[in-house]
């Protein structure tokens, strides 16, 4: 059924925190026994600002929308996971489901996942997918490149620039986020979650847990890390990752940022540095869901990466971006991450690679599956819901 278009509506004025009161209880740790490897590792100091916000629904009726991406002229492309892709106008006109997609898996954590616009869409119409893609022996995590119509209406040209392997029999922890830098895209991927596949992360010869790298027609390039060692998948950037849903490029530095899942504590935000290892399913902050510690039951080791942060207990992340935009000056540079668990948006403040501090509004929302920047600055977010919504959050005139 074609979701309903909703026109826009002010929904309600969210104070980010007060001045001089803590906005959130951080809640009771997973693993009280860990300690941060150095300071603001995790529980940075709570950021007491004072900007109010309104809340504007642009579009309603949107089945678990989980990636965005802002038109040149204003509008929107929004993926929703059961296998459809929407072009949404700013006046909340919600399109047919756009033809031509991939055969997409939509069971579970499955399906049609992130959207993004290549460099010179204004004149290719190209866009990059991520999904969970049907392949013989299961499930993979695929990203492919398309071409999209002027009209909007339809994709041509689809083809797969990277697809996961081995497949997997089960439809979890698929990642997956696609990041552009010039002539190359990254894709986050998953360890598929279950105790036979999550040792995979440390694998070089299968692309579970990883960020892989590939040209922007799915070629390797020459200078990845692995690309000369011995029965590894060249398309390997770093390993040990358990189910990264939020990638993004520091707008100052360059460098690939990442953000994952935790199983019970050990929500990551990762800078990601080429060929590292960053230690999942070894050393964890996190314990699994049934109570055990993680791997060898140390938080970290030798010959690992450390996160630049952690959340126990986790927020569950979703996107990530680093804030860049005129209406909230006061934020630019800082990260900005969805959550699906304590809800909304969690904002981290950095100093160079260090937080110094962490906030959280538009909690109301519930669970928020990805973030994104407006071409005014405004913040754009997906709610992960049967009846998801795509909301707009802007500073409010009543200050």
């Amino acid at each position: 059924m074609r979701p309903t278009a909703l026109a826009v509506t002010t929904l309600a004025a969210l104070s980010v925190s007060t001045a001089g009161a803590a906005p959130f209880d951080w809640g009771e740790r997973n693993v009280p026994e860990f300690e941060p490897a150095f300071d603001n590792q995790t529980r940075a100091p709570i950021i007491e600002d004072e900007i109010a916000l309104e809340t504007e629904t642009v579009a309603g009726g949107l089945a678990h929308p989980w990636g965005i991406e802002v038109l040149p002229d204003g509008s929107y492309l929004v993926t929703e996971r059961p296998g459809r892709l929407r072009h949404i106008t700013r006046e909340g006109e919600v399109s047919d489901p756009i033809e031509g997609l991939p055969e997409v898996v939509a069971r579970d954590q499955g399906g049609l996942l992130d959207v993004t616009l290549a460099d010179d869409f204004e004149t290719s119409g190209t866009i990059f997918l991520t999904y969970a893609k049907p392949v013989e022996g299961g499930t993979a995590t695929a990203a492919a490149r398309a071409t999209l119509s002027q009209d909007r209406t339809r994709l041509s040209d689809v083809t797969d620039i990277f697809v996961q392997s081995p497949p997997a029999d089960n439809a979890m922890h698929f990642g997956s986020r696609v990041v552009l830098d010039g002539d190359h895209a990254f894709v986050t991927t998953g360890e598929h979650f279950t105790e036979t596949y999550r040792d995979y992360a440390q694998d070089l010869d299968k692309t579970y847990g990883k960020i892989v790298r590939v040209t922007l027609t799915g070629e390797i390039p020459e200078d990845n890390p692995f690309v000369a060692t011995e029965g590894a998948a060249p398309e390997i950037w770093s390993l040990g990752h358990r189910n990264i849903q939020g990638a993004a490029l520091h707008p100052e530095t360059g460098e690939l940022w990442g953000l994952e899942h935790g199983p019970a504590g050990g929500d990551e935000l990762n800078r990601i540095e080429p060929g590292a290892n960053y230690g999942w399913p070894v050393v964890s902050y996190g314990r699994q869901y049934q109570g055990p510690l993680i791997g060898s039951g140390e938080p970290r080791a030798e010959g690992f990466v450390e996160p630049r942060y952690y959340w126990d207990p986790v927020i569950a992340p979703g996107g990530v971006l680093f804030y860049d935009g005129e209406m909230f000056p006061e934020w630019q540079g800082d990260v900005l991450a969805a959550s699906l668990v304590v809800g909304g948006v969690v904002r981290l403040t950095l100093d160079g690679d260090t937080v110094t501090g962490e906030g959280r509004f538009a909690q109301d929302l519930g669970r928020v599956r990805d973030v994104e920047i407006d071409r005014d600055g405004a913040i754009l977010v997906l709610t992960d819901f049967d009846d998801g919504a795509l909301v707009r959050l802007t500073r409010s005139d009543a200050q």
